[in-house]
């Protein structure tokens, strides 16, 4: 049975719907009012994009994109919540129809991490491959501790499906994948149930949070240091990141210190894998070998531990490791194959 919390739940994801159109204020700057932009404008000309003399934030958003991604960002810095940190960027794959989504969540401990972190590479794969892309922010542990981070994630799922129509987006053909805490990020949100609420008062709230499949990168299956403490070797269920994210001071201790019945609630349920059921998504998982080491919270094990888990429930589970393939290249496509088939883009024989 999944756990729930939902009075915490409800109360933390009390968000305004902003207009369609809403940009953050950063975004209204130009050259014009803001000496920064005006400085960038004298050093990068080229940044620009319609040459009519003036730079707006969302021009250097797209000329770094066209620049270092060689894709341009279709719509960046969209708030998807009134929090700064609740935005998203963009990217529509060329099509006629309606495209699937990929979604990704970068990592950083729920401490730190940014958007740009979306690596290049499988960004432009999907774009080539008729995948649409979006990259999250989310509140991090120095805003508010667990479950901010995971319902900022499924709020920004929630947004794309609302924006579905008017972005060219297949609302039943979502993915969600990320490096580390974004990867637990898209795995609470794949095994959770449904977070839509079809009588609220915010018309975003309505939509479904139910993915097609999720892609974690070196990814952690449970936060509960208990069960960290039984499946890593060494202090991985000390990892610092865990203390905020729980809201632990820095004397806590995991061994000696009290895990009242609140707190126990919290650690299960922050934790992807006790959501596993029978109907949830198929995943493809992948660790690098560099990480395989005693104390190392991206160790392995942990994907070990879910694919023995899915294998039980008959779920897809398709795990790897960085060793398995010649290049990046070779990983990155195994990837992007994987959203394939689980979006039905790949001619069955």
């Amino acid at each position: 049975m999944k756990l729930k919390i939902r009075a915490l739940l409800c109360m933390t994801i009390v968000v305004l719907l902003l207009p369609a159109t809403a940009f953050t204020q950063q975004e209204q700057e130009t050259s014009k009012n803001s000496p920064y932009l005006q400085q960038f404008l004298e050093r990068h000309p080229e940044a620009d994009l319609d040459s009519d003399g003036i730079l707006t934030r969302k021009e250097i958003y797209n000329w770094r994109n066209i620049k270092y991604l060689n894709t341009a960002i279709t719509h960046s810095n969209i708030a998807y919540g009134e929090h700064p940190r609740q935005v998203l960027d963009f990217w529509q794959a060329t099509s006629d129809t309606p495209t699937p989504l990929f979604v990704f969540i970068h990592g950083g401990g729920f401490r730190h991490g940014d958007k740009n972190r979306f690596p290049l590479d499988l960004l432009n794969l999907c774009l080539k491959s008729g995948i649409s892309c979006a990259s999250i922010n989310y509140r991090l542990t120095h805003h508010a501790p667990y479950p901010v981070q995971m319902l900022d994630g499924a709020r920004a799922i929630q947004f794309l499906r609302f924006r579905a129509e008017e972005w060219n987006i297949d609302p039943n053909r979502f993915a969600a994948g990320g490096n580390s805490a974004g990867s637990g990020i898209s795995q609470w949100i794949g095994y959770h149930d449904d977070m839509a609420d079809p009588k609220s008062d915010d018309p975003v709230a309505r939509y479904s949070t139910r993915l097609c499949c999720v892609v974690p990168i070196n990814m952690q299956s449970t936060y509960d240091p208990r069960e960290i403490k039984k499946l890593i070797p060494g202090t991985a269920y000390k990892n610092s990141a865990l203390l905020p994210f729980f809201a632990r001071s820095a004397y806590w201790d995991w061994d000696t210190s009290k895990i009242d019945d609140e707190l126990d609630a919290l650690l299960r349920d922050a934790s992807p894998i006790n959501h596993l059921t029978a109907d949830d998504p198929p995943v493809f998982l992948i660790h690098y070998e560099k990480n395989n080491k005693p104390g190392n919270i991206h160790h392995s094990n942990f994907g070990k531990h879910l694919k023995e888990a899915m294998d039980k429930l008959g779920i897809e589970c398709v795990q790897h490791m960085d060793s398995d393939y010649e290049s990046k290249q070779a990983e990155v496509a195994d990837m992007v194959k994987f959203l394939k088939k689980q979006f039905g883009m790949l001619n069955e024989k």
